[in-house]
């Protein structure tokens, strides 16, 4: 299959594609000058992007290649995927639940909800409307925000080389001379769909682009669907797919086998992808230190990396807690009291008053703090619950993937299983069954679990 990479992994995702014996197209001129190759033109069978903020990549494409997508980005146990209920060009029978700050909240079906600009609806929208939209741009499972979405109709192919639009006509290319291409081809296009040509079509050869403006032609019978078909008892609900979707979490040992993968292509030091998920700052700094000829870094940096970019003592540094199915829960930001050059922070959170702390059994009262120490690439964190007069309440373990210590954020996947010691000193491993059932589930796999059961009983040991 032909596949279009885009963003941090490319290079590594690139020479993995390439090794599995698939075409990888519209690539960088980068990605090209490191492979020494024409890579290719044509039009795409699955695109793989980095999300916005660089913690995996999505896919989109037929089911098949969907699929072959998600196996090649089996790195690592900490490698978590899941389909995407509202992929990159579905469309939907859906019903506005509010409106506010410009946009409207639309539910989708199937417990998704996406935004609608106004710019993007082509009349006005309020509370209660039902109403078709398509998902112009998806969003991963782990982001704050919904999927995009325009009352707009395009049929586009997963690496937008082309695409039709309803109700459109003529033909928006990147350039006049592109656009005279269309003249020269014997595609048989649906009447009331306009051309759209993106900019990978500069320059692609004419089979290339007869064959991706097929590939949208097929598709817009498909999408070809009426405000006036929405059965409004039906809605929300989804009306067609023209692809499959999926999202790809990368763990810190995903991360790390990646930069392996891209050292047999190109330099690249220990942490590459560690360090560039961090941000755009820290991304630039990476590519200034690998472009230094014979310049050597033997190790992840991570005094390097958190003095120039953070945390240090006195920012604030989010907890955010990753959970196998997807979502992302923030447990709190705090300041950090502490730093440890050698790869950990502790972070002082200040607790709300009311109901109990998870396994410990005991109140969360005022004046209470939270005392957790995070250390870079190990398995568990503990959290040290305290009274306002500094007395112990209980001590929680936190068993999950390596933590990944980022400039504002402290990040892993929670794994179930932790392991709690009460004030009175009595040791406690609790949520075996979650694990189990994680396991049963597929959204944890074996390997990942067992390394996860053998973490668990070590703190045990140690605390008992």
């Amino acid at each position: 299959m032909n596949v279009r990479i885009r963003g941090i992994y490319a290079t590594a995702l690139t020479r993995r594609f390439r090794a599995a014996g698939h075409e990888v197209v519209q690539s960088s001129d980068p990605i090209e000058e490191r492979f020494d190759a024409d890579l290719g033109d044509g039009a795409a069978d699955l695109a793989v992007e980095t999300s916005r903020d660089r913690q995996g990549v999505g896919l989109r494409g037929d089911p098949e290649s969907v699929e072959t997508g998600r196996t090649l980005l089996e790195i690592e146990r900490d490698a978590f995927r899941w389909e995407d209920p509202a992929p990159f060009g579905s469309i939907h029978a859906g019903v506005v639940e509010e409106t506010g700050n410009g946009a409207a909240t639309v539910a989708l079906g199937e417990g998704r909800a996406g935004y609608l600009p106004f710019s993007d609806s082509d009349e006005y929208v309020e509370r209660g409307d039902r109403l078709r939209v398509q998902v112009i741009e998806p969003t991963p499972p782990w982001a704050d925000d919904d999927p995009r979405l325009s009352t707009s109709i395009r049929a586009p192919t997963p690496g937008e080389l082309a695409a039709l639009v309803a109700g459109e006509r003529g033909i928006d290319a990147p350039d006049e001379e592109t656009a005279g291409l269309v003249d020269l081809l014997s595609v048989d296009l649906p009447e009331g769909w306009g051309i759209e040509l993106g900019s990978s079509a500069r320059g692609t050869s004419l089979a290339e682009l007869e064959r991706a403006l097929e590939a949208a032609a097929g598709l817009a019978a498909d999408l070809d669907v009426d405000d006036d078909d929405i059965d409004e008892s039906e809605a929300p609900r989804r009306l067609a797919s023209p692809y499959a979707g999926a999202w790809c979490w990368f763990g810190r040992e995903s991360r790390f086998a990646l930069d392996d993968v891209r050292r047999e292509v190109t330099p690249t030091m220990p942490g590459h992808h560690r360090i560039k998920t961090g941000s755009t700052r820290a991304s630039d700094a990476v590519d200034f230190v690998e472009a230094i000829p014979d310049c050597e870094v033997r190790e992840f940096p991570f005094d390097a990396v958190a003095g120039q970019f953070g945390p240090g003592e006195g920012d604030t540094l989010a907890i955010e807690h990753g959970k196998p199915d997807g979502r992302l829960i923030t447990l709190g930001r705090g300041e950090v009291i502490g730093y440890d050059p050698e790869g950990s922070v502790r972070v002082r959170r200040e607790m709300t008053p009311g109901g109990t702390y998870d396994a410990l059994g005991v109140e969360r009262e005022a004046g209470d703090v939270a005392i957790t120490t995070l250390a870079e690439g190990r398995w568990w964190y503990p959290t040290v619950y305290k009274d306002e007069g500094g007395r112990r309440k209980g001590t929680y373990v936190n068993v999950c993937t390596p933590v990944e210590i980022l400039p504002d954020a402290a990040r892993y996947v929670d794994l179930y299983v932790d392991v709690v010691k009460h004030g009175d000193g009595r040791v406690e491993r609790v949520d075996d069954e979650e694990l189990e059932q994680a396991v049963e589930a597929g959204l944890v796999g074996d390997e990942l679990a067992e390394k996860a059961e053998d973490v668990a009983s070590s703190i045990e040991r140690g605390l008992s």
